[in-house]
């Protein structure tokens, strides 16, 4: 008969849990090798599953992001000329840049002194979206 720590090296071998992990899912099992392997294996497919449901709705927020951006634009102006124009959310990822690299803070607080010295201004502008016009047709209203 096969000792409980030669199930425990058994789970450990074929999953690659740890001993704590390995003993539990024993223990759960009623000393049941295989069906301890079975339960670990959908603790780690539920764990997957939700680690890439968590990733989808990531890459969803930050593509709504980019799009809010692009909506919005920062001018440099002096006087009444506009010297540059960009999307805001290149502003944003200058920002970030900022907050996780030290020299790109420095140089972005030399470039806001220089500006302020010589009277540049920040405008900030939204974009407004293009809808399509609509008729009424009695039945409700649909795109021209």
């Amino acid at each position: 008969m096969t000792s409980e720590l030669e199930k425990i090296d058994l789970i450990r071998a074929r999953l690659g849990v740890s001993y704590k992990e390995a003993r539990e899912a024993l223990e759960k099992a009623g000393g049941d090798v295989v069906q301890a392997l079975v339960n670990l294996e959908e603790q780690g497919r539920n764990l997957g599953e939700r680690f890439q449901a968590r990733g989808q709705q990531m890459v969803a927020q930050v593509k709504e992001f980019l799009q809010k951006g692009q909506t919005c634009r920062i001018k440099v102006k002096k006087g009444d000329r506009t010297v540059y124009e960009f999307p805001a959310t290149i502003g944003a990822l200058g920002l970030i840049g900022a907050l996780a690299s030290s020299e790109i803070a420095l140089l972005g607080a030399l470039g806001t002194v220089a500006a302020m010295a010589n009277k540049y201004t920040l405008e900030f502008e939204r974009l407004e979206e293009e809808r399509p016009e609509y008729e009424n047709t009695g039945l409700g209203e649909k795109p021209v």
